[in-house]
């Protein structure tokens, strides 16, 4: 093992030991993670919160069983590569990096001042990007990367993000935008749609207050106008979608029913049938890992070259995670809450 020798045995860290409310939530010491081959050791600086890390921690769906007897939660985060394992070059350490998936199939995750995470899953983070910005990436950046082009290019076609102000709409709509889309986004409340306009949007149009089938096809001039929907949410859009998707038109969806895991919303066919509708069902977790090899060559490439804004709700010290969770699960955030470490 190639490494830099750390000041301390030991890491502030946020854990639990079973599942249930944020009271599960502890905090204190615990000894620095041992790396093991093709790992490497970063000193976390930022940890983001995702919805998937607090229904982790709360046993979403009855699921109270614990994967391990002790979880560090979060999935994303980044910081700098302080200590290799065998088989990760040394020219590593020291390398500025966002990083993905640190808690899947794993019990550490980045709630803390250090974590051991898969070598691949570190991924270096362009100059002109804060840690505080790299830790609101992978789950969110990386499902609307997927969301925007799993159907392939989009350069020329006309793009609905549904929700285009929530953590993953509004990077679906930068990148939408950055592959050569016009996109028009749905949001509930004015300042949402100042924000998703501010990403690039085209057009924003408040499910509230309007009409939205009569809004797309006011916007694209045709009763059927839209190639793609990001959706956030497939049942409550469902018959947007229906009445507003081109032939050979796809749905990429990544939740429905207001993340009810017991709601199965029933799917219109036949109008999907004639029309050749592709409804692509995806969660950034499982998605091959081509796809993800090729958001992330995206994601950096877009940062690098300016191409993304980073809508950051609120920081939290590491003392304030199960607030963090609380304000995550409130419905009331617009972006992503962050813990700040360092």
């Amino acid at each position: 093992m190639t490494a830099v020798k750390t000041q301390t045995q030991t890491m502030q860290a946020v854990w639990y030991e079973e599942k249930g409310s944020t009271q599960v939530l502890q905090t204190g010491n615990l000894p620095i993670p041992e790396l093991g081959a093709g790992e490497v050791l970063v000193r976390v600086y930022a940890s983001g919160v995702n919805p998937s890390d607090t229904k982790m921690r709360s046993g979403w769906g009855g699921n109270l069983a614990m994967q391990f007897p002790r979880v560090i939660p979060h999935n994303d985060g980044a910081g700098i590569i302080e200590q290799v394992g065998a088989g990760v070059s040394p020219n590593r350490i020291g390398d500025r990096v966002w990083i993905y998936e640190a808690q899947l199939g794993r019990p550490l995750g980045t709630a803390a001042e250090y974590a051991v995470i898969p070598s691949q899953q570190a991924v270096s983070l362009p100059a002109n990007t804060s840690f505080i910005e790299g830790a609101c990436l992978g789950v969110p950046a990386m499902t609307a990367h997927r969301a925007v082009f799993a159907s392939g290019a989009v350069e020329g076609k006309t793009i609905l993000v549904t929700g285009g102000a929530g953590a993953v709409g509004y990077y679906a709509v930068q990148l939408a935008k950055w592959g050569g889309a016009t996109v028009i986004t749905t949001v509930s409340r004015p300042e949402q749609a100042e924000l998703a306009k501010a990403a690039g949007a085209d057009f924003a149009i408040n499910y509230k207050t309007e009409d939205v089938v009569a809004r797309i096809r006011e916007i694209t001039g045709v009763q059927r106008g839209i190639d793609r929907v990001v959706d956030v949410d497939f049942e409550a859009n469902l018959a947007i979608s229906e009445a507003v998707l081109k032939s050979n038109g796809a749905i990429a969806t990544y939740s429905s029913s207001g993340g009810n895991p017991t709601a199965n919303p029933a799917i219109p066919f036949f109008p999907f049938l004639f029309n050749n509708i592709t409804i692509q069902i995806l969660l950034v977790y499982t998605m091959p890992e081509s796809a993800k090899q090729e958001a992330i060559r995206d994601i950096n490439a877009a940062l690098s070259g300016g191409a993304l804004k980073h809508n950051i709700a609120k920081l939290f010290s590491l003392k304030e995670v199960a607030t963090a969770h609380q304000y995550q699960d409130s419905g009331q955030m617009i972006g992503k809450a962050i813990i700040q470490i360092a």
